[in-house]
């Protein structure tokens, strides 16, 4: 969204296709966490890859794409009982040590080391990805993507590639999810959590790597203290933070970053 520019709300499609793949490789067997999360990026790889040609068009067009995408693999899932479990979800997830050391215990201690290595390393490529000539064309096409052709740069091709890749990341996040939960709900297929992922960017700032983690940060911190105020209403309130942040810090926490340090670096004439 903020590289490429775009525009998807259907990120849950991949998310909960490589959850589900994952969980389903556990439940019949495999409980290898690496070998299995490698299976949810090829599985998320697998949406980005069959819906890339459909990202054609507006932006419009490519969030109603997306965003149907994504109902049909949940109504799929609900369906598919005897598979996914449906509305019950996927249960009897049963993870092996991990590198054979580690148990998943129900503190959850290894789980969340694993999932931190597993971000820091998805981190690192991204970074490698954004910073190499591929992701600089990816930022031209995002200025002026009619210009880019008179360069050489294939402009559809390397958007269908960025779309698959951040599929298989989010392929990887939804493996994350039944691994580290041993549990795979419809709602990792919902519309909410394409939204939620929205929300959280939005909050750490669009087009800036860290603010994946600062928006994620803030979200899931304001969403467990206003829970605790008021569990039925809590959503007006992330809607008011949401609002105020897009309106008085532009860009997001990283936008405020960037403006408060443009300030503090400005010496007076």
């Amino acid at each position: 969204l903020g590289y490429a520019g775009i525009v998807s709300v259907g990120h849950a499609a991949p998310f909960g296709f490589g959850a589900y793949v994952a969980g389903l490789l556990a439940k019949f067997g495999w409980g290898e966490p690496i070998s299995g999360l490698i299976c949810a990026a090829l599985a998320g790889g697998i949406v980005g890859v069959g819906s890339s040609f459909l990202l054609r068009g507006s932006d419009i067009t490519r969030l109603m794409v997306t965003l149907g995408i994504t109902l049909m693999l949940f109504e799929l899932a609900n369906r598919l009982v005897s598979v996914t479990g449906g509305a019950d979800g996927l249960t009897d997830v049963a993870m092996w040590k991990l590198l054979g050391l580690f148990a998943f215990d129900l503190e959850g201690r290894t789980a969340f080391y694993y999932a931190l290595a597993v971000l820091i390393a998805v981190f690192w490529l991204s970074r490698r990805i954004v910073d190499s000539p591929f992701g600089l064309s990816l930022r031209g096409i995002r200025e002026g993507a009619g210009r880019m052709p008179a360069i050489g740069s294939p402009v559809r091709l390397r958007l269908a590639v960025m779309y698959t890749i951040s599929c298989a990341f989010a392929g990887i996040a939804g493996g994350l999810l039944a691994q580290t939960t041993q549990f795979v709900g419809t709602d990792s297929l919902s519309f909410l959590r394409s939204a939620d992922l929205v929300i959280m960017l939005v909050l750490g700032g669009v087009g800036w790597l860290y603010g994946g983690i600062l928006g994620a940060t803030l979200f899931i911190i304001a969403q467990d203290i206003l829970s605790g105020l008021n569990p039925a209403y809590w959503h007006f309130w992330l809607g008011i933070l949401l609002v105020l942040i897009v309106l008085v810090a532009r860009g997001g926490l990283g936008g405020a970053v960037a403006a408060l340090s443009s300030k503090l670096s400005t010496k007076p004439a």
